[in-house]
């Protein structure tokens, strides 16, 4: 019996979103529930199989070959560097990437910069197009305290509505990209089960295009 596709799905926020469209599709995992501990999940026939990951590991599955297909946000692709097909944009999860700092404080042009990220792939590959030199302070959760309390000058991170940066007194300085959750491919995988990938690409493509669609009426 052929394995399944599989299918590496990003945990967080987005992921309630990505479900809905996959089922939108046409395409079930009956098992799954939003409280579930679950880490893999098959549909009725199990020619899919979906497995829950953080996000920054997606592509990393998907471009060593443990995953066939990718739902993620472009935010880990990018920051990642994994050498896989981005197919898709399913136009869900977007925000941008901006530098922030305190209110009042302008993003110098000639001096070197400590930054607070997650990201700090995306925040050197910003600043060397300025050609400006950054120390990067590799944060995991609160990097909007960072400039707060003098542990870097500027913060690199994603934004949403930025609520968050005005009721802790920093303020966007400069937007750096538009992202949104992606369908990714490996490489490998798209030569070699391409009927099956193609099959899940059509079925998302459709929904995604009735959903832009009804956007604009």
């Amino acid at each position: 019996m052929m394995q399944p596709v599989t299918i590496a799905l990003a945990k967080g926020r987005p992921a309630k979103q990505s479900i809905d469209l996959l089922e939108a599709a046409g395409i079930h995992f009956e098992d799954f529930h939003e409280k579930t501990r679950k880490l893999v999940f098959f549909n009725k026939d199990k020619t899919l199989r979906l497995i829950f990951l953080k996000g920054m590991d997606v592509p990393i599955y998907v471009e060593k070959g443990a995953a066939d297909i990718g739902i993620v946000g472009r935010d880990n692709i990018i920051e990642t560097e994994a050498d896989v097909y981005e197919i898709l944009d399913l136009g869900i999860g977007k925000c941008k990437f901006s530098v922030a700092g305190k209110k009042g404080v302008s993003l110098p042009d000639n001096q070197s910069l400590t930054i607070g990220t997650k990201y700090p792939n995306i925040a050197k590959n910003f600043f060397d197009k300025r050609n400006q030199t950054i120390e990067t302070v590799h944060l995991n959760g609160s990097v909007e305290l960072a400039p707060l309390i003098g542990l870097a000058d500027y913060i690199v991170d994603i934004v949403e509505t930025g609520n968050t940066l005005h009721e802790n007194g920093l303020e966007i300085l400069a937007d750096i990209e538009t992202i949104s959750t992606k369908f990714i491919v490996n490489k490998a995988s798209f030569v070699t089960r391409s009927k099956e990938i193609q099959d899940v690409l059509k079925k998302l493509e459709q929904v995604v295009s009735e959903k832009n669609a009804n956007s604009r009426l």
